[in-house]
């Protein structure tokens, strides 16, 4: 009996969609057209494949508010963000396309009389990339765009809460004239999914750190690669020099934005004691503002979490950090749409709080923050430091020297002066601890997706 996905709405509670996991003889096809699709598509000069992949982004630009709807059906981020998410995933596209010539170039030697010396960049073959549901599009273009541009075939896993985003990109690719089998979708089990690993010569995996400890149990016994994009608890520090309405603005939608669903989502706060007590009543004042709802409704900003165990996951945090002496300064009543057992969670601010509590040190992925007073830039670097993630972590100031000062101790992949929640597609995505290894996105972005191979000729005279 063949397997069958199923698509929860968050937002009603309905299946939106259902698809049929492949079983082994799918998955063995899928190997077979990558396989022999893949020895044309290296072939294919560079150029041309850019202008394919440029025709992509077009194709699916075109579609944006089918997207946009589509994925707040399946994941629950108001309808007046989802377009975002499109021209997020345009603008890494396009920039990646744009480095790609250079950040594949051949890397030439020192002149040596009699030879020539140079690297290249070969493609692995088959690229295997595994997405979620938070920002579907959004990490998957982080590797399939760069891995199709590098001459390697490619097969993505969507999320089986976001499983129309694969077909997505499969439609706007056809419609660009990606030959049949450079690109494909597949709906997996984790059985399946462990099938195309061993099978595919690199594995690019975005979710939580036990999703990263099963690919690498999956690809122990080989010398198979993997980049692992998994947790963050994101930070920030808010100095005594900072401006104070600017911060609060920003780290509230840093905070919130999704729910509060992404890896480098803000999660702690740690704020100068001269300005502490202005910022905590700028960010409270802003939590008790937003508008939780149907997030079909264009005047929803917070919609709901994925599913109602998320929700109920982020409550117990918040209930246990107050039975420790945390101080909720957000009313849930104040928020109709809010039921405990289902998605829809209130934002929350929490106070007094501390590292013994899990708030602060264990992953929510919601829309709950901590502030903790800070007396001095030490404190705060060895709070921020005090964790098992590392993904990114940001600072307010005026002071663009203390900003670099600080960021050289703050033990991240990236490091914000007066912003957060931010991918610029020109720096590298990188984590440390345990938000994982590998890196996406910039021309170092490239170099987990090819392997080099060099050319010595010595001409004989």
């Amino acid at each position: 009996m063949t397997e069958t996905l199923q698509c929860i709405s968050p937002v009603n509670g309905g299946v939106f969609a259902e698809r049929p996991l492949a079983d082994d003889t799918e998955i063995a096809a899928a190997l077979s057209r990558a396989a022999a699709a893949g020895p044309g598509w290296r072939a294919t000069p560079l150029r041309e494949r850019c202008a394919i992949l440029n025709r992509a982004v077009d194709a699916f630009a075109e579609d944006t508010m089918e997207i946009a709807q589509e994925l707040t059906l399946q994941m629950g981020r108001p309808i007046a963000h989802t377009p975002g998410e499109v021209a997020g995933f345009a603008e890494r596209a396009r920039h990646m396309i744009a480095i790609a010539p250079d950040a594949l170039a051949d890397i030439e030697a020192a002149p040596v009389h009699g030879v020539t010396r140079f690297i290249r960049r070969a493609p692995l073959g088959l690229v295997f990339v595994a997405a979620p549901w938070n920002y579907p599009y959004l990490t998957a273009v982080n590797s399939v765009w760069p891995a199709l541009l590098a001459g390697n075939t490619v097969i993505l896993k969507p999320s089986h809460q976001t499983p129309l985003t694969a077909e997505r990109f499969a439609a706007a690719l056809a419609r660009a004239g990606l030959p049949e089998g450079v690109y494909q979708p597949l709906h997996l089990s984790h059985a399946g999914a462990e099938t195309v690993m061993r099978t595919a010569d690199f594995t690019a995996f975005t979710g939580s750190v036990a999703g990263g400890h099963a690919v690498q149990r999956a690809l122990a016994d080989g010398f198979k690669g993997a980049g692992l994009e998994l947790g963050g608890k994101d930070p920030a520090y808010v100095r005594h020099d900072a401006d104070i309405a600017h911060a609060v603005g920003h780290l509230a939608d840093g905070a919130f934005f999704n729910a509060g669903q992404s890896c480098c989502a803000i999660e702690r706060i740690y704020v100068h004691a001269d300005v502490y007590d202005d910022f905590a009543a700028g960010l409270i004042r802003a939590a008790r503002n937003y508008r939780l709802g149907d997030p079909r409704d264009p005047e929803t900003n917070l919609g709901p979490m994925v599913r109602a165990g998320a929700a109920d996951f982020v409550r117990g945090q918040v209930a246990d950090a107050v039975a420790a002496g945390a101080r909720a300064m957000v009313d849930p009543k104040t928020f109709p749409t809010d039921k405990p057992g289902t998605p829809y969670m209130a934002p929350q601010v929490l106070i007094n709080v501390d590292h013994s509590m899990r708030v602060m040190t264990e992953e929510s992925f919601g829309p709950v923050v901590g502030i903790m007073k800070v007396g001095s830039d030490d404190e705060a670097i060895a709070l921020m430091n005090d964790s098992d993630y590392g993904l990114t972590a940001a600072v307010w100031t005026r002071d663009e020297a203390a900003a670099l000062a600080i960021g050289e101790r703050v033990e991240t992949g990236t490091w914000f002066m007066n912003r957060c929640d931010y991918l610029d597609p020109a720096l590298a995505w990188t984590g440390v601890k345990h938000s994982g290894r590998g890196c996406t996105l910039s021309p170092v972005g490239f170099e987990q997706l090819t392997r080099p191979k060099s050319f010595h000729l010595r001409i004989q005279t």
